[in-house]
């Protein structure tokens, strides 16, 4: 059996059974107290944002009044805001960066470790199909991408379903009802922003859903070209250091320009599938805060609304919008996620295959992850 005709769910199977090692064993506590440093953070953020929400609508409010005391009071008020907003911004940056680069390297340095075992790095070009693995850009590459993602997906998610749970309340009290006249009959629509934020965050979510499923296999496609560059660039180099002695510059040129050529044809089909996810993200980026504020406008000019509360409530929208539309805003992000971690599930199932010259058990290939639960962990 090839890596190409591994399934997908061995691969992933076959990654997390090696990657879930780092939230196990004895010192596996300080990841998760870290870990719930990071949820904490992210709370505090969002009761930040929940005030600031709340400064939006006082303070257009008190400029529609013309109360200079109230606009006073405001502008005092948003220093300390914006000042623990950014303590907290950076202090997120640093939890999550120091958690990534805690997981990359216990993963690296397990994956290295079984790669060099019993000559595994020598034999592994003798297996069918596995000659252009490039073993060292999956490790190097592909263990840092799918260890990063998983936190900041984790992080995002938690942000977003607190996120929407909280300014759902907003667009449900200051929106209210909506009543609209329609053919000569009277429609009631309770919670009409909330209604309204469900149907546009479906809308929005399905198209880029429709327009970017492909691009997972695109760049897959994309990052085997370019490993596949570097082999070709260090063939060469190893004719120049006489590594390679029976090889000449000769034979080996035509073989970088061809492996130049499909990287950038690669490329280019990536660039056209993220301009088409671009365009439906983008679109979405500039057309969420107007659809929020075009929403309010009809009960604003009918008086039932304050300029503050139709400020008020179409951040909401935008913020409950942010939060449905998480996978529109990641999708890229996800696709190339997902690209890594079948790659390094791959390059564990064929490093699996040198084991007596085929796939372990379960309860072997799961050696690597318990035998390293006791491996201590540092920052």
């Amino acid at each position: 059996m090839t890596e190409n005709s591994a399934d997908p769910q061995q691969q992933w199977t076959r990654f997390w059974e090696s990657a879930s090692g780092f939230w196990r064993g004895l010192r596996a506590w300080r990841v998760w107290l870290l870990g719930a440093a990071l949820v904490a953070i992210v709370i505090l953020q969002l009761y930040v944002q929940f005030r600031l929400n709340y400064w939006n609508r006082d303070f257009f409010n008190g400029l529609e009044n013309r109360n200079s005391a109230r606009l006073q009071a405001q502008a005092l008020l948003l220093i300390p805001l914006c000042g623990a907003s950014i303590v907290l911004a950076v202090s997120s940056v640093w939890g999550r960066m120091t958690m990534q680069r805690m997981w990359r390297r216990w993963l690296t340095t397990k994956m290295i470790d079984y790669w060099t075992d019993n000559d595994r790095y020598a034999r592994l070009a003798q297996v069918q199909g596995d000659e252009e693995m490039i073993p060292e850009y999956r490790i190097a590459e592909d263990v840092r991408i799918a260890t990063d993602a998983p936190i900041d997906f984790a992080l995002g998610l938690v942000s977003s379903l607190l996120t929407a749970i909280i300014f759902i309340q907003i667009l449900w009290t200051v929106g209210g009802d909506f009543t609209f006249s329609l053919f000569d009959r009277k429609f009631w629509v309770p919670g009409y922003l909330v209604v309204s934020v469900v149907l546009y965050s479906g809308i929005v979510t399905a198209a880029v859903v429709l327009v970017g499923s492909p691009l997972t296999r695109v760049i897959q496609i994309k990052n085997q070209a370019e490993a596949e560059l570097i082999t070709a660039a260090h063939l060469l180099r190893d004719i120049g250091e006489g590594v390679t002695p029976k090889l000449r510059e000769a034979d080996i040129r035509p073989g970088i320009h061809h492996a130049l050529q499909n990287a950038l044809v690669q490329w280019r089909r990536l660039c056209w599938r993220l301009m088409q996810t671009t365009l439906v993200s983008h679109a979405n980026t500039l057309l969420a805060p107007i659809v929020g504020l075009i929403l309010c406008a009809p009960k604003f000019l009918a008086g039932s609304m304050t300029l503050g509360e139709l400020t008020q409530a179409a951040a909401a929208f935008t913020l409950v919008q942010g939060s449905f539309n998480w996978l529109v805003d990641n999708f890229n992000r996800v696709a190339d996620w997902v690209s890594s971690l079948e790659r390094v599930g791959g390059l564990l199932l064929s490093l699996d295959r040198l084991n007596h010259g085929t796939t372990l058990p379960a309860r072997e290939t799961t050696a690597i992850a318990v035998e390293s639960a006791t491996t201590p962990l540092s920052g």
